[in-house]
């Protein structure tokens, strides 16, 4: 899923993921089918809606302060 989305929005790369280890970023989260996705491991399948098309695959950019 991220190599696509890398590959249509290039100005992605390297925001969502490391570029050399390709490790998500600290503070982005993956969520579907109402499901924190951030700790699946990168070839983890994608739920069946959200590969249908019946449910979005949300990135989310988390902010932390004090």
């Amino acid at each position: 899923m991220l190599d696509a989305l890398e590959a249509r929005y290039p100005v992605l790369r390297g925001t969502i993921r490391d570029h050399a280890t390709r490790k998500r970023r600290p503070f982005v989260r993956f969520f579907a089918c109402e499901e924190d996705l951030s700790h699946e491991p990168p070839d983890a399948l994608l739920p069946d809606a959200v590969v249908a098309g019946a449910e979005p695959f949300v990135v989310v950019g988390a902010m932390a302060g004090g």
